[in-house]
């Protein structure tokens, strides 16, 4: 229990300060949210969404899971996509993974954690649909963060295949969805060059990713 009054603790020493700074904050907080970015992020503690581009709580509207996964049966992100999109009227999502991924870890090693195996297999599929290239690699984490990139390729386009992204587009409203990547050693995000911005594009743009990625490791190979 120590540790959890510690908590309680932080977070009034936390209101106190932010008070102190500006306060108005948590009274402009309270009566309204206009985020302007959908954020679907891994669940992993050191990923902090709102940090990681400077912004404050109630400018990000944040989904987060094992591996930033967008399931096609996941009620959970699909209500999440709808009523950023729809209620809030956010027209960017943004699909972030990050190196060492510890579901894309456990997805490689095949190893049994019992039920989230089931949420990975989502993962070993996409590893799958890419094995002739995986077969080139011998050095396991270049592995790792080659499958962390193809997997939010993956999810981008998933993003874009679901009913919200549908709905939006054949109404002809504006919403694009992007992938990166944020690198935990250096604190630092890349764009990965996957942007669609209509259904049109979701092939040409999520293959030419792949393609990128591809290359990246032909190019490390060759130095």
């Amino acid at each position: 229990m120590g540790e959890l009054k510690k908590l309680f603790k932080n977070n009034r020493d936390w209101s106190a300060e932010v008070t102190r700074k500006q306060g108005d904050f948590f009274t402009k907080l309270a009566n309204q949210q206009k985020p302007k970015y959908l954020w679907i992020g891994c669940s992993d503690s050191r990923v902090p969404a709102n940090e990681l581009v400077g912004l404050l709580p109630g400018e990000v509207f944040v989904h987060r899971n094992v591996a930033n996964l967008v399931i096609h049966t996941d009620f959970n992100c699909l209500s999440v996509i709808q009523y950023a999109v729809e209620v809030l009227n956010i027209k960017d999502i943004i699909i972030c993974g990050h190196y060492g991924c510890g579901g894309v870890h456990e997805a490689i090693a095949n190893s049994s954690q019992g039920l989230v195996n089931n949420w990975l297999r989502h993962l070993r599929d996409i590893k799958f649909s890419h094995q002739d290239y995986f077969d080139t690699i011998d050095d396991p984490e270049m592995v790792n963060d080659r499958l962390c990139e193809l997997n939010i390729i993956r999810q981008v386009k998933n993003v874009c295949r679901t009913t919200t992204a549908e709905i939006t587009w054949q109404a002809g409203k504006e919403l694009t969805v992007h992938g990166w990547i944020y690198n935990i050693s250096n604190g630092l995000l890349q764009d990965l060059d996957v942007s669609v911005d209509s259904p049109e594009n979701i092939k040409s743009v999520t293959d030419r990713a792949v393609r990128q990625v591809y290359d990246r490791t032909e190019k490390i190979h060759d130095s």
